[in-house]
């Protein structure tokens, strides 16, 4: 019995990894927007992709971001301004892509763009605050969608949405983890719309990588300002000695981040020039063996996890 099922298992594997290995037609007539490419996985995805030969349409929040990405670019690859927070911006944008598109329409639209902070133990925060991170990461990221569907569904492209491993598990309070769960359950309701014209939509999930959104430098100053804001009653309850040992914490993600940024970016690629993309992508062995397994454990044990050694609150019972 073991037998069969060992033979079936790897029957299985073997038919995904040739399916996942056809790669789609005609990728330099094919479009694809990316947002966030001022740095991170958007920046090194825009070069990845132009390299390849695609027609990239590189969407930065800053005028000198845009501008450094064409000078390590090719002629093909143009960029835009956008405030994914902004409606006229995004409107801005959509046009701006469908003038390049044409009837042709849009291959590929990648969701990148994203931030973390501020991020905090939640009883330090304000509505403000997970407001701040809610309107970039889900509400900006669906906004974006909506207005670029049209031209999406008419080239039956992919849509491929940047979450998180943070959006399988709440690692950490603040409106970081609420959003990337948000990205999730829209990706899920977006896959099955859109399966009915042809058009495909996959998830991204990353661990923990060196980027601007995972820096223990700024993680570790917001935390602080959030601190001095929050009220009498809550500095109280947590103490001076939590805030130094959270701090202490979060210092030390800085060694357990992976450098290589094209774990990520390799997935991206693969989800919008496969035939057959995967509807889910973990990048990073932390997430592979770590936080996608935790995902699926009794609730009481990830807590006990995931609160193991870290700081307790001063008046803790």
């Amino acid at each position: 019995m073991w037998l069969y099922l060992a033979v079936l298992v790897g029957l299985y594997y073997l038919v995904r990894w040739h399916r996942e290995r056809q790669v789609v037609s005609h990728l330099r007539d094919k479009y694809v927007f990316i947002t966030g490419c001022d740095s991170g996985f958007g920046n090194l995805l825009a070069r990845q992709l132009d390299m390849r030969g695609m027609r990239v349409l590189a969407a930065c929040l800053t005028e000198k971001g845009a501008e450094q990405l064409r000078t390590q670019t090719s002629d093909r690859l143009e960029t835009v301004t956008l405030d994914v927070t902004k409606t006229e911006s995004i409107s801005a944008a959509a046009q701006w892509v469908k003038e390049r598109v044409g009837d042709r329409g849009l291959w590929g639209l990648v969701n990148n763009a994203g931030i973390s902070v501020p991020s905090a133990p939640n009883e330090w925060l304000t509505k403000q605050d997970f407001v701040t991170i809610l309107d970039v990461n889900l509400l900006g990221m669906i906004e974006v969608t909506l207005s670029l569907l049209p031209l999406v569904r008419k080239a039956r492209g992919r849509v491929v949405n940047v979450s998180s491993i943070a959006g399988r598990l709440s690692i950490i309070g603040g409106g970081y983890s609420i959003s990337k769960y948000g990205v999730e359950a829209f990706s899920d309701s977006l896959r099955r719309e859109l399966s009915y014209f042809g058009v495909k939509v996959a998830l991204i999930e990353p661990g923990f990588f060196k980027t601007a959104v995972s820096s223990p430098k700024i993680l570790c100053k917001t935390s602080k300002d959030v601190w001095e804001r929050a009220s009498s009653e809550v500095q109280q309850i947590y103490g001076e000695k939590f805030l130094a040992s959270y701090i202490k914490v979060t210092e030390q993600i800085e060694g357990r981040l992976t450098h290589d940024l094209s774990l990520v970016t390799d997935c991206i690629e693969h989800a919008l020039t496969a035939c057959h993309p995967r509807t889910r992508y973990s990048a990073g062995w932390d997430a592979k063996l770590l936080y996608l397994p935790m995902s699926y454990m009794p609730t009481s044990l990830v807590d006990a996890i995931l609160t193991w050694g870290l700081p307790r609150p001063a008046k803790a019972l």
